[in-house]
């Protein structure tokens, strides 16, 4: 509607001062950190100020986003001996340590006692802090200090705890199985306190409303983006007819790997030359390589891992297909990030995934690798479906998933957040 004449101009929205928080946030580690390092740069682009303030591993940042690191012991990467006595002048890290030691993750909850002792100091330099679900006592207390607090919980790690349990094959493996997801006691707590909570689907809506007890009416939802000129279709780079390709965390039941390598065994019946890259680092001695072993499938199978994103959108320029086979996401980065690239999809069912793949892609079943076989084995005898698949999956991200409608979505939530507050 045009300004009538003589009528002021509107005041212009004042760039507000953000701090997103992560308990480690190194992109190839997972979503999460992939999700702080599109955010803060879609904020920037917005033109916010944005400070990321990280436990390890960290963060690949912007250059326009300033990075606070809050050190902690790291044990999943350093192991227990690296304790020295200079670390045991610090509570936090004495309590990663000892609960390392008993096979907890504790890292999460030392991340918000570090938290809070930064913030006691600068928080007011902020508008808004902004926590990727460390789910920390340490978050209480910030709220409790009058500092705007909102948080994003992108799936309900309830869910992470089931699955692995139903994966598990002895009572000593679930003993381990509940003592590592012990953290899950203080997040259900925390998140029943927590006044401005977000998610990035409909389903991790509906889900952390049944597993935490709360109202899906008051859970905001933010789609998160693909970045599609990082993610991006390479013409100049020919498609390998026989490639699949799958980005999934090799050991962890959530991510259904053996229901792939599963559904390639039985593809190569048929398909003697199929190759399968998967983007992932498997657990020497576990799950994934014994499968692998079992099934005769150690030189066919080719894992990368720690690669940038140029390396990661060349190969799924070369792929024919791309697969994901996961039991539940609470988004489905991989998904989207293929779609991105142009590579036909074959995923599952599983958690959020049918938002984001519509039917841009073929859905099958959760664990069932037959119907996986089934859908891939159709794909790579139909190469017009192929085709039109990758260009409807492009298409439908562009649409529908972009970090600049994320970052102005969750602008308005933060401004939404302010104002009550200020109310």
């Amino acid at each position: 509607m045009p300004r009538v004449a003589g009528s002021p101009a509107p005041v212009p929205l004042k760039p507000l001062r953000i701090a997103l928080l992560g308990y480690r946030s190194h992109p190839f580690g997972g979503g999460q950190g992939v999700y702080l390092h599109y955010l803060s740069k879609a904020l920037v682009d917005a033109g916010h100020r944005v400070d990321v303030i990280s436990g390890p591993p960290y963060p690949r940042l912007d250059p326009r986003v300033r990075f606070v690191p809050l050190p902690s012991l790291d044990l999943y990467r350093n192991g227990l001996g690296s304790l020295r006595p200079r670390h045991l002048s610090s509570m936090s890290n004495i309590i990663e340590w000892t609960s390392k030691l008993t096979g907890g993750f504790a890292e999460p909850y030392t991340f918000g006692r570090r938290a809070v002792k930064y913030l006691r100091r600068h928080g007011r330099d902020y508008d808004v802090i902004h926590d990727n679900q460390s789910l920390s006592y340490g978050m209480l207390e910030l709220q409790q200090l009058g500092l705007p607090l909102v948080t994003t919980v992108h799936h309900p790690i309830t869910s992470d705890q089931r699955i692995a349990l139903d994966a598990a094959q002895s009572w000593w493996e679930r003993v381990l199985i509940r003592r590592w997801h012990s953290f899950i006691g203080m997040q259900v707590k925390v998140v029943r306190k927590l006044h401005n909570l977000v998610t990035v689907s409909e389903t991790s809506r509906q889900d952390i409303a049944r597993d935490f007890g709360l109202q899906p009416a008051g859970i905001n939802m933010v789609h998160i983006g693909i970045d599609t000129d990082d993610f991006r279709p390479l013409p100049e780079i020919p498609r390998l007819p026989q490639r699949l390709m799958a980005t999934c965390s090799a050991d962890a039941p959530l991510k259904g790997i053996r229901y792939l390598i599963e559904a390639y065994a039985t593809l190569l019946q048929d398909w003697p030359e199929l190759e399968l890259l998967v983007v992932s680092k498997p657990k020497p001695g576990g799950e994934t390589e014994q499968l692998i072993r079992e099934l005769g499938l150690e030189q066919r199978i080719r894992f990368v891992s720690g690669i940038s994103t140029e390396q990661m959108v060349r190969h799924y320029a070369e792929a024919a297909i791309a697969v994901v086979p996961s039991v539940y996401e609470g988004f489905g980065l991989p998904a989207g990030e293929a779609m991105a690239c142009g590579v036909p999809v074959v995923s599952t069912n599983g958690g959020a995934l049918p938002e984001v793949v519509g039917n841009a892609g073929i859905q099958v079943p959760v664990r069932d690798s037959a119907a996986l076989a089934i859908a891939i084995d159709t794909l790579l005898r139909d190469p017009q479906r192929r085709a039109l698949l990758g260009r409807a999956g492009r298409k439908r991200i562009l649409q529908q998933f972009s970090w600049q409608r994320c970052a102005a979505q969750m602008t308005d939530y933060y401004r939404a957040v302010l104002q009550r507050a200020d109310g």
